[in-house]
């Protein structure tokens, strides 16, 4: 039977695991000709629906999740009018929980309910032999008018999944996803994990395998979808020691943990891996104790600021803290509170959400308890709830854009972090700069680089209050962070470039200074070091905040996953002579 299976994925950056899972588990087992096509939700169903066609497949599969689903469902009714002798198969969190319902609302004919793997294959098998559907275990399926559901599936061991990756030819500059472990220990009431509790661990032999071939492989970054990866501690370490011991230098892991199973001895281990090597991400959701009650997270402050303090120490672990807006009892203010006391963490990214009512989770089925009222089209964003009124979500809406375009794009690290010094709080920065936005109609139009510093520059000035010029060196050494800029803004008149500009381009013709500050840039000439290094001079250090002339050298041969720059101080007189 010639099988597609199809994944709508959210960015072109983003691969599909579990479409490869389902292919190399049945070809495992004999079953051959299965295809896979990879999209993204920004394509048009018209541009998908033909590259479909043209494989004329007679099964059609479709992973499926709240970010692609409304685009699913409409490619599935398109798919019947054009193929409609092709039988047409989804699985994945958005349908698995509320197969019936799927069923009814699209005109598939199979949906996989929980792990696909196996039941993926057996259904293969029996489409091909005529067997009886009802010896599919995890199957929905239409019989007739009726809507069958057959017998939960057995849950895999680990080390019976396949390794999808045989060579990275089709996925160059695309994330790569690992999964060492499935379920989850904890009742997070948000999250679909909380329905499997019964966590299970791939042999680290294999899993040291795996690593082995993304090491030599030298991909850029593998993210593991492990839901909590060091809900073992010992598992997590040893995989933490393997990779240390092993690292190439160059690839990125991405790990979600629950900071406080981090005990002093891993994190006296986590200061010593390569700056860069990990990434963490840490969901803390909420500050607010009846809020993290009423979801059964269990958070202290305190614990999680002498974690998140230690990592920090280390200076060599990306961190990303999520909050979670919409969640019971946190209301505006509230919000602004746990807003507060995770920005005071300074991590490298505040990830902002607003809670999406997954079907099957927790809060799926109270929330009525809290009043809380989501969209009811994918992906199911809350609207309003018994504390946050639809008119507040909205403001905190803006906030997050903010939040998105100066925080985490990490372009504008000195210049925010000197405006919010003007005020009480980091959040009624955000907030004000929010309302300025949408006083000038800023959030309306897409802007370049260069004009979100503008932007910036224009909210100082109708503040009224700061200091235009300090802000002014702030905003060229943010600049210079991450790019050698091109452009200027017209505003950006702060500079010593007369005065220096024979010095710095002595600097970089002299081979010895080459060797000792950009060894990696020995064979450049002169003139291609100039446009993938810069070197400026500072009335005061913008990294230390001292009164003094400082020079900083920024070093764009490599850069960090958010294109940020290497700098270095270099005293003056190393090059003004």
């Amino acid at each position: 039977m010639k099988t597609l299976l199809v994944g709508i994925n959210a960015k072109y950056i983003h691969s599909n695991l579990a479409i490869r899972y389902l292919r190399d588990y049945a070809a495992e087992r004999g079953e051959t000709g299965i295809l896979l096509q990879e999209f993204t939700i920004n394509q048009r169903i018209e541009q998908i629906l033909p590259e479909i066609y043209r494989t004329a497949p007679e099964l059609i599969g479709f992973s499926c999740y709240i970010w692609n689903f409304s685009m699913v469902k409409r490619l599935v009714s398109e798919l019947k009018k054009v193929l409609p002798n092709c039988l047409v198969l989804l699985g994945g969190p958005e349908v698995s929980y509320n197969a019936e319902e799927a069923l009814r609302e699209t005109p598939a004919d199979f949906i996989i309910c929980g792990e696909g793997e196996e039941a993926f294959f057996r259904l293969l098998d029996a489409l091909r032999n005529g067997a009886d559907l009802q010896t599919v275990s995890g199957l929905a399926y239409r019989a007739g008018t009726e809507i069958r559901v057959t017998s939960p599936a057995p849950l895999l061991s680990m080390d019976d999944l396949p390794f999808v990756y045989r060579s990275m030819d089709d996925l160059e500059h695309k994330i790569i996803y690992f999964e060492s472990s499935r379920g989850c220990p904890f009742s997070c009431q948000y999250c679909l994990s909380c329905n499997d509790r019964r966590v299970r661990f791939m042999s680290l032999t294999k899993v040291y395998q795996a690593l082995d071939f993304f090491l030599a492989q030298k991909v850029r970054q593998v993210k593991l979808v492990d839901r909590t990866f060091n809900c073992n501690s010992a598992y997590a370490m040893s995989i933490w020691r393997y990779l240390s011991e092993h690292d190439n230098g160059v690839t990125n892991f991405h790990f979600e943990i629950a900071a406080e199973l981090l005990d002093d001895d891993t994190l006296a281990f986590l200061k010593t891996v390569r700056r860069g090597q990990f990434q963490f991400e840490i969901g803390v959701q909420s500050t607010n104790p009846r809020t993290l009650k009423a979801i059964q997270r269990i958070t202290q402050l305190s614990l999680l600021r002498h974690i998140i303090g230690s990592l920090k120490e280390g200076g060599n672990i990306h961190l990303h803290l999520d909050l979670i807006i919409g969640l019971p009892y946190e209301d505006y203010r509230s919000f602004a509170q746990s807003f507060n006391d995770v920005y005071a963490l300074r991590p490298d990214q505040l990830q902002v959400g607003f809670l999406k009512l997954l079907k099957g989770s927790g809060l799926y089925e109270s929330a009525g308890q809290y009043g809380i009222v989501c969209s009811e089209y994918p992906p199911y964003e809350v609207l309003y709830t018994d504390v946050l009124p639809y008119r507040e979500l909205l403001k905190l809406k803006m906030i997050e854009e903010m939040v998105e375009t100066y925080y985490n794009s990490g372009r504008f690290q000195k210049t925010t972090a000197y405006l919010a010094g003007l005020f009480p709080d980091p959040f009624s920065f955000y907030e004000s700069l929010a309302a300025f936005y949408q006083e000038n109609g800023y959030h309306q139009v897409s802007h370049s680089n260069v004009e979100y510093y503008t932007i910036l520059y224009r909210f100082l000035q109708a503040l009224g209050r700061g200091d235009l010029c300090r802000f002014q060196w702030l905003a060229k050494f943010d600049l210079y962070s991450h790019e050698k800029a091109k452009k200027i803004p017209d505003w950006l008149t702060q500079g010593y470039e007369q005065e220096y500009r024979g010095a710095i381009y002595r600097f970089f013709a002299a081979p010895e200074k080459i060797r000792r500050f950009l060894p990696g840039y020995q064979e450049m000439p002169a003139k291609l070091i100039l446009r993938q290094a810069h070197l400026e001079v500072f009335p005061f250090s913008p990294v230390t905040m001292e009164e003094k002339r400082t020079a900083v050298l920024f070093q764009y041969l490599h850069t960090d996953l958010l294109g940020n720059a290497d700098y270095e101080i270099i005293e003056l007189e190393e090059f003004a002579v």
